[in-house]
């Protein structure tokens, strides 16, 4: 079926879709956000791509703005129950390569989801977007639903992260008890959508989602101006971008992206000040007395407004 955005009173804002299409509403999208608490999503890596996972609480430091903050909750490797999107491009623009994209997404749940925990949904998009799947913990649903797609038409994918993250994944609550993400499988030249490349990253950011986004346009090493997007869009929320340079890497990449949801450290802080002006306040998480460390961790977040 065609994405139809439910009313949610004092969340969401009004918004309709007509013929399968989003019609962009005159009122302000609404996320509830936890006024007292930002909660972090990320993975520590040394120069190599290698995983750190022995680092604690102490080992950590998050600065807002020039004032440092302190650290309230803290887990490694996170064991949250994950709330997963799988967005899956179906223009004619990734028809030579759909195939074996079906098949390393449907590799992908199954080796990902833990269905007494998790739960995914599938949203395709072309001309539109589309839910084919719901928020189910069915793997074998879910499956069916990737394989059941057919490529055909333009490319909405700011659409479909918006309606992703405003609709679906931002829903469970309190926020810090999950963990949301966003898989997306696209070229990235996006030619049909009403919501621009920010206003779905702006979405993204206030449903707390990491991206992570493999690229289709693995024919030549030069980087387009799709592969450009994937990139911003991932590095803005913390997530990675993948580029494999011919289909059979694609499977490799599916099962980066697994390795990594399986490596996350979780820390909440209360922001000291606290401020509700509705902007977005940039952050950086550092790694004490370590050198040679990446944090793969969102930009910032966006303050409620009161």
């Amino acid at each position: 079926m065609k994405i139809w955005a439910p009313l949610a009173a004092g969340v969401l804002a009004i918004a309709a879709w007509a013929a399968g299409q989003i019609v962009q509403s005159d009122e302000p999208t609404r996320i509830q956000v936890d006024v007292t608490r930002v909660s972090l999503l990320f993975t520590v890596t040394d120069k190599k791509g290698r995983f750190i996972t022995d680092l604690d609480k102490n080992d950590f430091e998050i600065m807002e703005g020039k004032r440092r903050q302190t650290i309230s909750d803290f887990a490694a490797e996170s064991d949250l129950p994950l709330r997963l999107g799988i967005l899956i491009d179906t223009s004619n623009s990734v028809r030579e390569r759909f195939k074996f994209e079906q098949e390393a997404a449907g590799q992908f749940v199954d080796s990902v989801m833990r269905t007494d925990l998790d739960k995914a949904l599938v949203v395709s998009f072309d001309t539109s977007a589309e839910l084919v799947s719901d928020l189910v913990n069915d793997t074998d649903k879910l499956t069916a639903a990737i394989r059941n797609l057919r490529p055909g038409g333009g490319t909405a994918l700011y659409d479909a992260i918006y309606f992703a993250c405003r609709d679906k994944l931002s829903q469970d609550q309190p926020r810090y008890k999950f963990r949301r993400a966003i898989v997306i499988v696209s070229d990235g030249d996006d030619n049909q959508s009403r919501y621009t490349r920010d206003q779905a990253l702006e979405m993204a950011q206030k449903a707390d989602v990491v991206i992570y986004t493999i690229s289709t346009n693995g024919i030549t090493r030069i980087e387009t101006d799709g592969d450009k997007v994937l990139r911003y869009l991932a590095q803005e929320t913390g997530g990675r971008a993948f580029f494999p340079f011919k289909v059979e890497d694609l499977d490799q990449s599916f099962e980066n992206i697994a390795n990594e949801l399986r490596h996350q450290y979780s820390i909440s802080y209360r922001p000291e000040p606290l401020v509700t002006d509705g902007l977005f306040h940039v952050i950086d998480v550092r790694v004490r007395e370590r050198k040679n460390i990446l944090v793969n961790v969102r930009r910032g977040y966006y303050a409620p407004k009161m």
